[in-house]
């Protein structure tokens, strides 16, 4: 099934999710935490400076300005000498709002700043007399306190102006302080982000330094994943990636070496197998030959040697099916073994190979005619004697075989009632040589069937599974493509003639598979 959109798009957020991501993204991090300190910082330092210059200005000229009107008021001012005098202070220096308040007498500069915005707490220490003056017992102290009026920030400062006097009050406004510092704390938020947007880049460019490295090592591991071992990176940059290429190439040189070493050894196994057996076939025919004339004349032999000779005549030709199937198994290892496809009808290629081995009256076929596969008859042949013969010789019946197409595949199971297979058999049963009954190492089969119809049907380019039906019992299920291409491996595949390999004869053994309850082993089918 075809990737989708939105699953294309997830894998390449996925594949962004990297290395290159997280060093942006810590770059970034990093710079945030800088940037917000020395902005921050930097506010709060010029935000302090400001305001107390503006606080210390405004108090020093408004402690100046009080004393100079003070002189001019009458023992017992009343209320409009106060508000003259408040109007002169409010208008002699810096701009702001004078109260002045004498014996109930309150007076404002500015209507809309009067006694009652002044904080309690400031009026309160405004006209305590300082307890732990000396130079001037009972002198009163300049006190002041910022505030927020309909949303604009003032300062307000009082003192006595005399003992037994009147009380000034100042209202500064810092609205023209504030706008400075929002001012400043826009300018500040756009270095950070400024400096966001350097840090990524930087991020960029540094990631694009550290990984270019990274992914030429990554296709370099693709390729030499993909069978080329001369794969070599160049040696160059830093010290730390240097040594990583270096590394590199000294384990593609060991690899190597190792896999040329063992394919040589390889390569010289499957040679001597396959001249081995090349090499037997002929003392074997002649071996053979002798052993049917005394398998005619042994009723006639002396009866202390008619089981000798039946046993050499049977141990020949177990010898001579295990030659056979080791040439088979070297054609498919050698990827030599070719196919000779026909169309043939499924159903006529079953009944023939139950008919040919006398099993139709131990098999119900389930294979409807009509079922025209496009296979190479002689290794489908082999295949189907090796699964009904297993399943005949150490199943159970009834045997059953059917024949269906599946999503353009032709489907064949076979499936006998038998107790199964034990699950600790079930990955093996494809494998050479494997027989389940350690007890029975010498059974009839030689544990190469199993091994070999794998192989011929995967040179079709299917395969073969095997598993338990639900009731009990093995069942093997070969899947093959109705229209092979060529099998990957096997590039010498062809149509007609004859094929060029192969022994001529079905049911040439099968894998031992045990079968749970009864300890028996699966062998090679008649």
């Amino acid at each position: 099934m075809p990737p989708t959109r939105s699953g294309s798009w997830l894998a390449r957020c996925l594949r962004l999710t990297s290395l290159r991501i997280r060093l942006i993204a810590v770059f970034a991090l990093v710079a945030l935490a800088a940037a917000v300190s020395a902005s921050g910082i930097a506010y709060w330092l010029n935000r302090d400076a400001v305001l107390k210059r503006t606080q210390d200005n405004a108090l020093s000229d408004f402690r100046g300005q009080v004393s100079r009107a003070v002189t001019d008021l009458p023992l017992q001012p009343n209320c409009d000498q106060l508000g003259r005098a408040a109007e002169i202070v409010a208008h002699s220096g810096l701009q702001y709002s004078v109260v002045m308040v004498d014996d109930g007498c309150s007076v404002s500069s500015d209507p809309g700043l009067t006694q009652a915005l002044i904080p309690t707490r400031l009026q309160t220490s405004v006209t305590t007399p300082c307890a732990l003056c000396t130079s001037q017992p009972n002198q009163y102290h300049l006190f002041w306190q910022r505030i927020t009026v309909a949303g604009t920030p003032y300062l307000v400062g009082g003192s006595e102006v005399a003992p037994a006097g009147p009380t000034a009050y100042m209202f500064k406004s810092l609205d023209g302080e504030r706008r400075d510092m929002d001012s400043l704390a826009w300018s500040l938020g756009i270095a950070t982000l400024l400096a966001l947007v350097g840090s990524a880049l930087l991020a960029q460019a540094a990631a694009s330094t550290v990984l270019r490295p990274v992914a030429r090592l990554g296709e370099a591991a693709r390729q030499l994943g993909a069978g080329r071992l001369d794969t070599r990176l160049e040696v160059s940059g830093a010290a730390e990636l240097a040594e990583l290429s270096a590394t590199f190439n000294r384990t593609a040189e060991s690899l190597q070496a190792q896999v040329e070493e063992l394919s040589a050894r390889e390569h010289a196994s499957r040679r001597f197998v396959a001249d081995m057996s090349h090499e037997l076939r002929t003392p074997l025919t002649a071996m053979t030959a002798v052993t049917d004339i005394l398998e005619d004349e042994a009723d006639t032999l002396d009866p202390m040697i008619a089981p000798a000779v039946r046993l050499v005549v049977s141990e020949t030709r177990r010898l001579t099916e295990l030659v056979e199937n080791l040439m088979e198994v070297t054609r498919f290892d050698a990827g030599t073994a070719k196919l000779v496809l026909d169309e043939i009808d499924v159903s006529d290629l079953l009944t023939s190979c139950i008919d040919t081995r006398a099993w139709l009256d131990a098999v119900e076929l389930d294979a409807p005619r009509g079922i025209v596969a496009r296979i190479d008859p002689r290794r489908v042949d082999v295949i189907l004697a090796n699964l009904i013969g297993n399943a005949l010789k150490h199943g159970g019946s009834p045997v059953k075989v059917s024949a269906r197409v599946e999503q353009d595949e032709l489907v064949v199971r076979v499936a006998d009632g038998g107790p199964g297979i034990p699950e600790d058999v079930l990955p093996h049963v494809f494998d050479r040589f494997f027989k389940a009954d350690a007890a029975r190492r010498r059974s009839e089969g030689s544990g190469l069937g199993l091994s070999i119809a794998m192989e011929n049907a995967r040179i079709h380019g299917g395969t073969i599974s095997a598993g338990n039906g639900a009731g009990g019992g093995a069942v093997f299920t070969m899947r093959l493509p109705m229209t092979p291409s060529v099998a990957a491996g096997h590039p010498l595949a062809a149509d007609g003639g004859p094929s060029g390999g192969g022994t001529g004869s079905t049911g040439q053994g099968g894998n031992s598979t045990g079968n749970s309850g009864n300890g028996t082993v699966k062998g090679d089918s008649a």
